[in-house]
């Protein structure tokens, strides 16, 4: 694994918005960087990244069965109570799942480290998936990277195989929070695989879903909601003032209601208590866990539920905390075994792999000025060359 420096295409900005990627610059600064590329070999892609998130992720699914058998763990993932049995019924009725991203801590040599399983509503995968493809192609052609390279990246052929394994009756309507950019994109990117797949699409804002007397959920022109693609965190949903709704509809979910059971931070403390010493597993506790003093105070301090960072915390003896503020934290906090990001020309490195459709086929990488991941951190090409 290498970070190559590299010369931009010239017209990538003028080709990033015809594809419609609008949001490849910040205000302050690129988003997407063409700068440089990383380079891995075969073995580090198959054995690495590859073959562990097809490994753990089976052990997610392992937990899942666990979880919807267990009040207790339910208790402790911060779930309501109301929403217990919609979940379990999700999981039994065996609803499909078409996506979720593992973020690792991944240097090239050393096992690649869990920190987290965006389970639910990861965004970044247009880029992953698409616009990365076409800077290989580009690449190979201006010269830049070796004629032969090849990229982790199988997945917007998945994505549309993902979609018409799901046995959705169009209309699908696919849906994003209002005043975000990148959120729409990726939604208008997933809504454009499932045009692929087949399917009629209907894209509207989660504001502009309702619920009628039945307790029913309706479009704007009051058409029923039978399938639902909901960039919209599980959590956040709970707490909505339909959610009592949504045991009782007749909507289908995408993701399915058994993907709460993954999308927060507590369940990495259970993945860590049912494979202890496991080498791509960080040792994890309940912050108010006695075990959690096993950390020795080099650990970092997550929300249960958080977004892009927020109100996390790194700590490690003998130097300041590092920090960052947000309105998460009211459900608790895990303590997690410190793993600091690698610096690759001083930039925070990490490593986003994708598990589409139940199998891991695709990565992107992440970089950042600091040590926690933001929502500011750029999105970096990379390639197979050996």
């Amino acid at each position: 694994m290498r970070r190559i420096q590299l010369p931009e295409r010239p017209d990538w900005r003028e080709h990033a918005e015809r594809e419609g990627f609008h949001f490849h610059t910040f205000d302050d600064g690129p988003y997407w960087y063409e700068k440089a590329a990383y380079q891995f070999s075969l073995r580090q892609i198959e054995a690495d990244l590859e073959d562990v998130t097809d490994e753990l992720y089976a052990m997610c699914l392992d937990f899942v069965d666990q979880a919807v058998r267990d009040e207790k763990i339910l208790r402790d993932l911060r779930i309501p109570e109301f929403a217990w049995p919609m979940i379990q019924d999700s999981w039994r009725r065996n609803e499909g799942s078409l996506y979720g991203r593992m973020d690792f801590c991944y240097d090239g040599a050393g096992p690649a480290k869990l920190l987290e399983f965006n389970a639910d509503t990861p965004t970044s995968i247009y880029e992953a998936a698409y616009f990365q493809w076409g800077w290989l192609e580009d690449a190979m052609r201006l010269g830049l990277i070796p004629p032969d390279s090849d990229q982790y990246n199988a997945m917007h052929e998945k994505l549309v195989e993902a979609f018409a394994y799901l046995p959705i009756v169009s209309p699908l309507h696919l849906a994003s929070c209002q005043g975000s950019e990148e959120d729409r994109a990726t939604v208008e990117y997933l809504q454009d695989c499932a045009n692929q797949a087949g399917y009629e699409t209907k894209f509207l804002y989660i504001e502009d879903i309702g619920a009628d007397i039945q307790g029913q959920f309706n479009d704007l022109e009051d058409q029923p909601i039978r399938w639902l693609f909901k960039l919209y965190p599980w959590e956040w949903l709970m707490r909505e003032e339909y959610a009592e709704h949504l045991a009782g509809c007749d909507t289908n979910f995408i993701e399915p209601a058994w993907k709460a059971v993954l999308s927060n931070k507590a369940m990495l403390v259970y993945l860590w208590r049912r494979h202890p010493g496991h080498p791509n597993l960080l040792p994890a506790f309940f912050a108010e866990e006695p075990a959690a003093r096993e950390l020795m105070g080099n650990y970092a301090r997550k929300p249960v539920y958080a977004r892009e960072g927020a109100n996390i915390s790194l700590f490690q003896q003998g130097r300041e905390p590092v920090e960052l503020p947000g309105s998460y934290g009211e459900e608790g906090y895990i303590h997690q075994a410190l793993a600091p990001l690698p610096q690759f020309d001083g930039n925070y490195t990490v490593i986003g792999s994708w598990v589409i459709n139940g199998e891991a086929c695709g990565m992107g990488i992440r970089e950042d000025d600091g040590p926690i991941t933001t929502d500011d951190a750029r999105f970096v090409p990379h390639f197979i060359a050996d």
